[in-house]
């Protein structure tokens, strides 16, 4: 197996649970220490975009709480009454979600929770979370073969999503980081890495109006699902490619 066993904490959203609704309490989280990674693709990396340049070191001097999952469709409907997926199934990943929808549903999930602050993921945190450590196209490697072990793109995936940790996690017990759907990360999209800042918060300055998505999708080439792939997206698009993934910190 190409993942190695790695010490993680998962939590479940709330250490007193009554009152709240047990979909909410078995979210589960993974710890992800603090380090340092290179950001981007090299230049010799098959499939690379432009976009992913330059390469470059971001220090993340803090440790934070991502989900191992995708938020899943039962999540979303418990939080926001209604589900708008395409691909109907509450233990897949919610898609057809826009950006600003999925802002209105991290502000909804904070005032069902008060113990923690829930956000989107910073697109460093994003691939430094995704890597856990790794600095291959895939977290699993660098074939097709070692993606079809971690993640639904295009070659595999009967074009629906599939539920949500059905296939290998990462180092870091995160699972379905490449492929399923793309999921929002809490920055706008730049068309090159240079200014970007170095440590791990999120770039907040608008070059266009898009924001960032990572991680590829059920309809996603190999290329796009590669550990540095990167999107760009109006924040009012809603697609069936479309999810995310929380970040939390304790209030």
């Amino acid at each position: 197996m190409f993942f190695t066993t790695f010490a993680i904490t998962c939590l479940s959203a709330c250490s007193d649970p009554s009152g709240m609704n047990s979909v909410l309490t078995a979210m589960e989280f993974a710890v992800i220490p603090a380090g340092s990674f290179m950001m981007g693709s090299p230049e010799g990396e098959e499939g690379r975009y432009a976009n992913e340049s330059p390469l470059h070191e971001v220090t993340i001097n803090y440790s934070f709480e991502i989900m191992t999952t995708e938020v899943s469709q039962e999540l979303w409907e418990e939080v926001m009454g209604s589900n708008p997926s395409y691909f109907p199934n509450p233990a897949s990943p919610v898609e057809c979600v826009s950006w600003n929808e999925c802002a209105l549903f991290i502000e909804k999930l904070n005032q069902l929770d008060n113990q923690y602050n829930y956000r989107f993921p910073t697109e460093a945190e994003w691939e430094y979370a995704c890597r856990a450590g790794t600095t291959t196209r895939y977290y699993s490697g660098d074939s097709e073969d070692n993606l079809k072990e971690i993640g639904w793109f295009d070659h595999n995936s009967g074009s629906t999503t599939e539920e949500c940790a059905q296939l290998a996690p990462n180092a870091w017990g995160l699972y379905d980081m490449s492929g399923n759907v793309w999921e929002w990360c809490e920055d706008y999209f730049h068309e090159s890495y240079e200014g970007a800042p170095t440590d791990g918060s999120s770039w907040l300055e608008p070059s266009t109006l898009n924001m960032v998505s990572r991680g590829g999708s059920i309809g996603s080439s190999l290329r796009r699902c590669r550990s540095a792939a990167r999107d760009a997206c109006y924040p009012d698009l809603q697609y069936y490619f479309l999810g995310l993934r929380l970040v939390r910190a304790s209030n």
